[in-house]
């Protein structure tokens, strides 16, 4: 039935009335459509013309290059890291990554101008709309080249809607890029560009260094299997790593295997064989610094580097971040390499007779259940705890471990939020068997309160059980692999590879290994406060912890400290006499805060009760006369002071929240630990009129077109009176007047040497007006040490390296070291007499029947009830002993 005339006249109507409507509205809605196209296009054109690579540039991609690190003269000593970037055409890809890539990352990479717009639909609708997370990206091969050369994805200090912005203007960069790459490379140079810049973990860049150092062959060589693993890492290195995470990198390989099956690559059969294949490491070699000319500086340099380009100061001018590893720096250094040489020299040949001679003591003995002294069973277990941290800490533990706790971690960083380590497990252990650990460790602020409750959560939860059982089973697992016999290379002096073939198991190599005593060696230029050589251990193939920067006990090497704070500010004589007899600094006595009394005894266990001079005191390491300048002083805090300005920060504290330099009488005989880079800077104030120089090792850094990015500032401040400095400086000459290896050096020379408890390290500081050199020796753990003085004093254990250094040097013409300087006295009249038979002429004359005993009054008695510095049961009162060495240690 039609609609009344009347209806249809009044429809008429108003559409003739609204029309004016309607058209105003199609006309802004063109005018949003051109406005959007024009914005997009605008916005498309500024970014290409401001922040997209031009065709130039794409020409010359900024292709990852090594950073040098470079000596005082221009020699380089290593890399960062050359061998581990080549390149490789894509001919010798071989077809294996070829089709692996392309049918796991960018299926129509041979088809798409750059960017994959089915891709892109695909992320909008299925992972952006529909939030389905397994639909995988939208970026090809080109993008992802694009964002690895030209883009970032540094988002620190950005808010959530800064991000999204940043992210999307991003993305139309890496797209516009992507485009301009494909216009100017082939698809073929565009591929191998991309698997040149990947980085694989393990120090491996490009997927050349990636074939070599996984699998041990070229990529044209892979084995399907091997190129699809590597394909797989792609996607995330670090998940995937085939050491760490052999699981994980085998499931992912088998993603890509199928992806190949799926485009026609692999045979149904071929893809049902491989894809159960273990994951083969026999092969796999770790990258290292061995082949670098100072491997331990570079390992520690690049900690420097690192921290250094952190600075706003030292960014590029883009305000990114530069990366050691890609950017192609030069890292000049104030090495010498021929000081460098001549100390690796010195110190290979003192180690080798070093470590026979300690072999021979140790023969038939097992230092992990030696018991000797007061060695206690706690200890003797702690040994044995100490030998299955290293093995945690192995390739094999590691690469063994994801297969029994992986599940169990999974499951409680997703309910507890918590990563899962083998500590936290050690340690809820510990408290299951005795209550209260955990508190415990919480008091001594080595657990965090938060920690704390979630070990007790999970100790409380239902994964506790299997995490037991799982970390029995591994515990039992790993023991049984470090058990089996097995060919290895091992590290020996014996044999001009400083390696040699065995047979042995993998328990018996770590033990081995453990028993090699280590060195730390720093030479510093006084004046100039320059590091000239840096020897961080005996190898660093097989020994990579560096030992200039670990703290170890000082022992006697601290008593200069003590000897020149009383001599700067009391003025005293070192010819000033003291008896060597007991002293005791009362609990609480004026400003020291020891809650009991402290009487120290000599290394011998008796004193000479014989009056000596400071300078005799010091040279032989006489505790008591050190405990006698402390409890002059009444306070450690000038002690404390004086070190603080020589550069070792008095203010610092240990994990434990104890003072590095402990505010207790015992620091005056060396009870700190300190490293090898601090001692050294603090000695080489006594060389440079006490004036205090930091070291320092890097002397510029200069990016790749040579612009300067970091140039060293020296620090230097006063900390001795030049005159105290002079009497201090002259105590140290005469420490080493004589000695043997020092006696034949034409060189000026000053020195101290110091030994720690239980023989445990062995140290030299010396001091020439050109050089200041520190060494130390010992084990890697401290019951790793000789039985007895005559062998693991420093005087026998490290001061053969530094004669034997300058010894060298002294004999190269072309070493540039100055044989003939001498220390300069400080102009004028020195305040404090140094000639002691003067100074004995200046005293007034003493009836030394009468002279007062300051000592004997109170002596205070030993834990088995005899005075301390009493006479033995003959009734002879004993002279100190003679020293194992006329020039020894007693400490």
């Amino acid at each position: 039935m039609s609609e009344p005339q009347s209806l249809l006249s009044l429809k008429a109507a108003l559409q003739a009335k609204r029309a004016p409507q309607y058209r105003r509205i199609v006309r802004w809605m063109w005018r949003l459509t051109y406005a959007g196209i024009f914005g997009v296009a605008a916005l498309l054109i500024g970014i290409n013309f401001m922040a997209i690579p031009s065709f130039r540039e794409l020409e010359d991609p900024n292709s990852a290059l090594a950073s040098e690190v470079l000596a005082s003269n221009g020699e380089v000593l290593g890399r960062y890291f050359i061998e581990n970037r080549v390149p490789v055409a894509y001919e010798d890809l071989g077809p294996h990554l070829v089709n692996a890539l392309v049918s796991t990352e960018d299926e129509r990479y041979w088809e798409h101008c750059g960017v994959d717009a089915w891709a892109v639909l695909r992320v909008v609708g299925r992972t952006i709309i529909l939030q389905d997370r397994s639909a995988g990206g939208g970026s090809t091969v080109t993008q992802q080249l694009a964002k690895m050369l030209y883009s970032s994805r540094d988002f620190e200090g950005m808010g959530k809607f800064e991000k999204v912005f940043v992210l999307a203007y991003r993305k139309l960069r890496e797209w516009i890029t992507a485009v301009k790459l494909e216009k100017s490379y082939t698809k073929e140079e565009i591929m191998a560009m991309y698997l040149n810049q990947v980085n694989f973990v393990n120090n491996t860049y490009g997927v050349r260094a990636a074939s070599e150092v996984y699998f041990g062959v070229e990529p044209e060589k892979l084995k399907i299997e091997e190129a699809a693993a590597l394909v797989g890492m792609l996607q995330n290195p670090s998940r995937y790593n085939p050491v760490r995470f052999p699981d994980k990198c085998m499931r992912r390989r088998m993603i890509v295997l199928y992806q190949m099956h799926k485009h026609g690559h692999l045979t149904e059969a071929q893809y049902d064989s491989l894809k159960v294949l273990p994951i083969d490491m026999s092969r796999f070699k770790q990258v290292t610094f061995t082949d670098d000319k100072a491997p331990y500086l570079c390992a520690e340099l690049k900690k420097d580097v690192a921290a250094i380009l952190n600075q706003p100061e030292s960014r590029k001018p883009d305000g990114n971040k530069y990366d050691i590893y890609k950017d192609g720096l030069r890292i000049w250094t104030t090495i010498d390499p021929a000081y460098q040489q001549h100390a690796e020299a010195a110190m290979a040949e003192h180690m080798k007779k070093v470590q026979a001679r300690f072999f021979t003591v140790w023969k038939g003995k097992d230092p992990w259940t030696y018991r000797s002294g007061d060695a206690t069973p706690e200890e003797i277990q702690q040994r044995q705890e100490s030998l299955l941290r290293v093995m945690r800490e192995g390739d094999r533990y590691q690469a063994l471990r994801p297969r029994y706790l992986g599940a169990a971690e999974d499951r409680v960083q997703e309910k507890y939020d918590f990563e899962l380590r083998d500590i936290d497990i050690q340690r809820m252990l510990a408290e299951e068997k005795k209550a209260g650990e955990i508190s415990k460790q919480v008091g001594k602020k080595w657990v965090t309160p938060e920690q704390a409750a979630a070990y007790r959560r999970i100790m409380s939860g239902p994964e506790w059980p299997e995490i037991k059982k799982q970390w029995s089973a591994l515990q039992s697992a790993i023991m049984k692999q470090y058990q089996a016999k097995t060919k290895m290379k091992v590290f020996s002096w014996n044999n001009p590879r400083l390696e040699k073939d065995t047979f042995m198991s993998p328990y018996d190599s770590l033990k081995y290994s453990r028993m090699f005593l280590q060195t730390g060696i720093l030479a510093v230029d006084p004046l100039s406060s320059e590091v000239k050589a840096w020897v961080g251990g005996v190898n660093f193939k097989y020994f990579q912890f560096d030992h200039v920067r670990s703290q170890r006990q000082v022992g006697s090497t601290f008593k200069p400290f003590v000897y020149a704070t009383a001599i700067s500010q009391q003025g005293i004589s070192p010819c000033f006499q003291v008896y060597d007899q007991a002293v005791t600094i009362p609990a609480r006595y004026q400003n020291f805060t020891n809650s009991v009394d402290w009487t120290p005894k000599d290394a011998n266990g008796y004193y000479s009760n014989q009056l000596m001079t400071l300078k005799e005191a010091l040279k032989n390491s006489v505790n008591s006369v050190s405990a006698f300048l402390m409890k002059q002083m009444g306070d450690t805090e000038p002690v404390r002071g004086l070190v603080n300005n020589m550069g070792i920060d008095s203010a610092a504290r240990r994990p434990d929240g104890e003072y590095r330099i402990p505010k207790q009488p015992a620091i005056c005989l060396g009870a700190a630990d300190l490293t090898v880079f601090e001692m050294t800077g603090a000695y080489s104030t006594f060389a440079n009129n006490g004036v205090y120089g930091k070291p320092y090792v890097i002397k510029k850094i200069e990016d790749k077109n040579g612009r300067v990015i970091y140039n060293a500032l020296p620090e230097e401040r006063v900390a001795l009176p030049p005159n105290a400095n002079y009497v201090l400086l002259d105590m140290l000459k005469y420490n080493v007047k004589g000695a043997p290896g020092i006696n034949s050096l034409k060189s000026e020379v000053g020195g101290k040497t110091g030994t720690t408890n239980d023989y445990s390290d062995g140290w030299f500081m010396g001091v020439t007006p050109r050089l200041v050199v520190g060494t130390w020796v010992g084990g890697e753990d401290r019951w790793i040490r000789f039985l007895g003085i005559g062998d693991g004093q420093g005087a026998k254990m490290a001061r053969p390296i530094f004669a034997g250094f300058i010894q060298r040097l002294e004999k190269d013409k072309n070493s540039g070291y100055d044989v003939n300087a001498r220390f300069k006295r400080p102009p004028g009249d020195l305040g404090i007499e140094i000639n002691c038979a003067a100074y004995r002429d200046s005293l007034p004359p003493t009836d030394e029947e009468f002279a007062p005993d300051i000592y004997n009054d109170e002596a205070p008695t030993d834990e088995g009830g005899s005075q301390s510095g009493a006479k033995p049961a003959d009734g002879k009162t004993p002279g100190r002993k003679p020293d194992p060495e006329r020039f020894g240690d007693e400490d």
